[in-house]
């Protein structure tokens, strides 16, 4: 029998406290204003990236400037955005073979090459606007600890480069005692590298709200949206209604991510919250490790790994278990609540550096925080990024799938270009199997528990 999906939740109330957000902005629980405004030209739904990023691009087009008025149910960042694992990695081979039997090789291949641009592009946002949030551009090591899943992935990625579409000139293959010397994981099989980078996601994300509110943007933080209306009103507006009020706006921006569903019903099951866990490790002898430049994934097999930075202060941040409550699907699938531990997962990463790399044995390392955070995953691993059908004025950004990091700069932009410029879809550089269609909508098909691949 299927697994029902449950109703999707707004956020709770009070989470737990990321590493990310161990410094909070002064903007944090902001609004700029005591009283909701009547009536706005744009509402967005969400101050994560996705919101606060195709803010910041609508405020970068020449003409007239819109009245935006951001929603936040909680504190600005504190969704998924505040929450990640900090890796702005692209996917640019080991899902393409899947995408191009699915989606034709050319689109595959310009999937890739979206995400890989998306990484130099938040390199250049970082570097041309003067954003302190940590950023580092280097390299991904996507590290196999499984002979099995080694080799099916080699001959997938063989295959892939005999097709001869996909771009994989940055990605360096090694295998064995090589492997071993660049990743300096212990029992290593082989290795694939590429450019990615890390960041600091809550300052970034704070950074640009700064920018954008002083810049007349009203923020309003604590104010849940609870629902919008089926219709616009004589005035063609839609009415957005939330615990404070309701205000009414000619266009409205769902970037609400794992909670769309919540307020956008036609998303059930479409943009299903996943939680997932996140930690950081920070070693009491820093002497005593060996310092780490690259941003990992560690896998263990088939639909089993981690995910891994090396932060500049010398500490590390890791996340995953799936080994741990992957099999019970009421620990994440459909669960909203990100105000409690996974339990099964709490203690996972006690000791994961010790056992992985070679000269953490005598670090000390520790686990000093450990926290949830909710995805949306898209029921076909896509996310919806446009106008949304038949609702004219709707717009959606959302349904990352736990990827939105090397995703979302680039599709904020395209989004700001048919919101601010009304250029449609097609117009823009997004991959087509990013647009909202009632095809996607209407299909019944869910990936999430039906092809185990991606996860």
């Amino acid at each position: 029998m299927p697994h029902q999906t449950p109703p999707c939740q707004l956020p709770v109330a009070e989470a737990t406290t990321p590493f990310w957000r161990s410094e909070l902005h002064e903007l944090d629980s902001f609004r700029s204003t005591e009283e909701l405004p009547a009536e706005c030209d744009i509402v967005v739904i969400g101050a994560g990236y996705a919101g606060v990023s195709t803010i910041h691009h609508l405020l970068k087009q020449d003409g007239h400037t819109p009245s935006i008025v951001l929603l936040e149910a909680r504190q600005a960042c504190s969704g998924a955005s505040g929450r990640n694992g900090g890796q702005v990695k692209p996917d640019v081979y080991y899902n393409i073979l899947k995408y191009t039997h699915k989606y034709g090789a050319q689109q595959a291949a310009s999937f890739a090459r979206f995400e890989a641009r998306n990484v130099l592009a938040v390199n250049e946002l970082v570097v041309k606007e003067k954003i302190d949030c940590d950023f580092v551009l280097t390299r991904a090591l996507d590290v196999y600890l499984d002979d099995e899943h080694s080799k099916a992935t080699k001959e997938a990625f063989d295959e892939l480069a005999a097709i001869g579409v996909a771009d994989l000139a940055d990605i360096q293959y090694t295998e064995g005692e090589k492997a071993g010397k660049l990743s300096g994981v212990k029992g290593v099989k082989s290795c694939y590298s590429y450019t990615a980078g890390h960041i600091w996601p809550y300052k970034l994300v704070m950074e640009l709200l700064s920018r954008a509110v002083k810049k007349g943007v009203n923020l309003q933080t604590h104010t849940p949206v609870t629902s919008v209306s089926e219709s616009r009103d004589a005035g063609g507006r839609w009415t957005v209604t939330t615990s404070r009020g309701s205000i009414k706006a000619h266009k409205v921006i769902f970037a609400s991510n794992g909670y769309t569903a919540a307020i956008a019903p036609q998303f059930h099951e479409k943009i299903v919250p996943v939680r997932g866990i996140c930690s950081r490790i920070s070693p009491s002898n820093p002497s005593k490790s060996q310092k780490l430049s690259y941003s990992y994934s560690l896998r263990y097999g088939k639909a089993i790994y981690d995910y891994m930075i090396a932060r500049l202060d010398g500490s590390i941040i890791i996340g995953g278990a799936k080994p741990t409550f992957w099999h019970d699907i009421s620990q994440w699938y459909g669960n909203c609540d990100d105000s409690k531990l996974i339990e099964p997962a709490a203690h996972y990463f006690d000791g994961i550096m010790q056992r992985h790399f070679p000269g953490w044995e005598h670090s000390g390392a520790y686990t000093d925080r450990v926290w949830t955070g909710i995805m949306g995953w898209s029921s076909d691993f896509m996310p919806y990024v446009g106008a949304m059908p038949e609702k004219s004025g709707h717009y959606i950004i959302a349904g990352f799938s736990g990827h939105g990091m090397p995703l979302i700069h680039l599709s904020s932009k395209a989004m700001a270009e048919m919101v601010g410029l009304e250029k449609s879809f097609e117009e823009t550089d997004l991959p087509s199997v990013f647009k909202p269609t009632t095809e996607r909508l209407l299909s019944q098909k869910n990936e999430i528990l039906g092809t185990p691949s991606k996860l």
